[in-house]
């Protein structure tokens, strides 16, 4: 019988898009959805962007770029740097991927081993582990909780540390919890990364998204540190597929040859739209609507606690909140699917983010509009008779 590889059995769905499917259903049959599962910005792209990208169709920007992305764009990520970090980084560690997902993709088919271990945060984004697995790297979950804001500590990653393991993955802002690492924690984690010949990978494609405080980066604590980044959540390009990479100077060829087998190159004409998510106009429209998913989450997470729900990650960045509902249901998955079948409110199950105590927890994105955010706790307070 012909059959899958092997892989696959440890690959599961993603169970939000799955929900969204749902979701989509419902709403086909004529139900009222307030989306507040899918991790993706409600604003457009910003018109210059876009506008960009007409003009660079129009004049015939449209053939393959460099394997590492267009030179201006490398060079325009680099000054990014400059001004908002104060890092000085050279635009040759720079590569241009097909979104957060594609640089991911790249990092792991240079960097694991079949067999090889790589600790990640439990919970976390779950695709990362899964584009390890696909790659025959084995992912290792650190349990973080409220204790440590749910991010790992260098003790834990000490302790969990084997002869087998290959390196860290962490993201700052999280997924699921919007927590954030303080440049002290980035760099003991990179200590102790370094001390055992292991690499670092960060995943920062949050940034940007941070409220009352700004998120550093992690490519301010060494040279040897993977930097994850994409257009798709502050710049809100989600559709477009443009991230990019910032790469150790030793591995730079490396991913230059895997780009050039695996993708060709990302997309000419969303590279050439990203020339203006640097400029200033397209920045303070971007800085406004920051503001904005701030006051949602000012908004939300009192409302929702005031339903029972508690929110023990102190939610500094990204759109969610990631809330422990076991005083009002012993499983998210199933408290989940009654949300979106009885009232029309969809959220995502801890299942999505593995393993620690998943049934415990469910996110909800405030990536709809206030008002929208104000008939969801109005439908919400009605389901738990509050």
């Amino acid at each position: 019988m012909l059959r899958s590889a092997d892989r696959l059995a440890d690959i599961a769905p993603f169970h939000v898009v799955e929900l969204l499917t749902r979701a989509r259903q419902l709403e086909a049959e004529g139900r009222d959805i307030i989306h507040m599962e899918v991790g993706e910005p409600d604003f457009p792209t910003p018109e210059p962007i876009a506008r960009a990208a007409v003009d660079a169709i129009a004049s015939g920007k449209t053939l393959y770029t460099q394997a590492l992305g267009l030179p201006e764009l490398r060079e325009a990520i680099a000054g990014f740097y400059q001004q908002r970090y104060g890092v000085n980084l050279p635009a040759r560690r720079i590569a241009i991927t097909n979104g957060a997902s594609g640089a991911l993709n790249l990092a792991f088919a240079c960097l694991a081993n079949p067999g090889s271990e790589w600790l990640l945060a439990d919970p976390g984004y779950p695709c990362n582990r899964h584009i390890l697995r696909t790659y025959e790297g084995r992912p290792l979950a650190i349990p973080v909780g409220p204790d440590s804001n749910f991010q790992p500590t260098p003790s834990q990653v000490a302790a969990a540390w084997t002869p087998n393991t290959a390196g860290l993955l962490v993201a700052s802002p999280a997924n699921p919890t919007g927590t954030l690492l303080s440049l002290p924690e980035i760099t003991a984690l990179a200590e102790v990364c370094r001390e055992r010949k292991g690499h670092f990978l960060v995943d920062e494609i949050y940034h940007g998204l941070t409220y009352d405080i700004d998120a550093p980066t992690a490519c301010s604590a060494g040279e040897e540190i993977w930097g994850i980044n994409s257009f798709s959540k502050y710049f809100q390009m989600t559709g477009w597929r443009l991230g990019w990479m910032v790469i150790p100077e030793a591995f730079v060829r490396d991913v230059e040859k895997l780009a050039q087998n695996l993708v060709l190159c990302a997309s000419t004409p969303a590279q050439y739209a990203a020339l203006a998510a640097f400029t200033p106009d397209t920045i303070a429209l971007l800085e406004t609507r920051r503001a904005e998913f701030k006051r949602r989450r000012d908004y939300l997470a009192p409302a929702l606690e005031a339903l029972g729900f508690r929110i023990t990650a102190k939610p500094e960045g990204a759109f969610y909140l990631y809330c422990d509902c076991s005083a009002l249901s012993t499983d998210s998955f199933s408290l989940a699917r009654k949300l979106l079948e009885d009232v029309g409110v969809a959220a995502t199950p801890g299942l999505d983010f593995g393993s620690n105590a998943p049934e415990k927890h469910i996110r909800f994105a405030y990536t709809t509009d206030i008002a929208r955010l104000g008939e969801a706790v109005a439908r919400l307070a009605r389901y738990f008779g509050r």
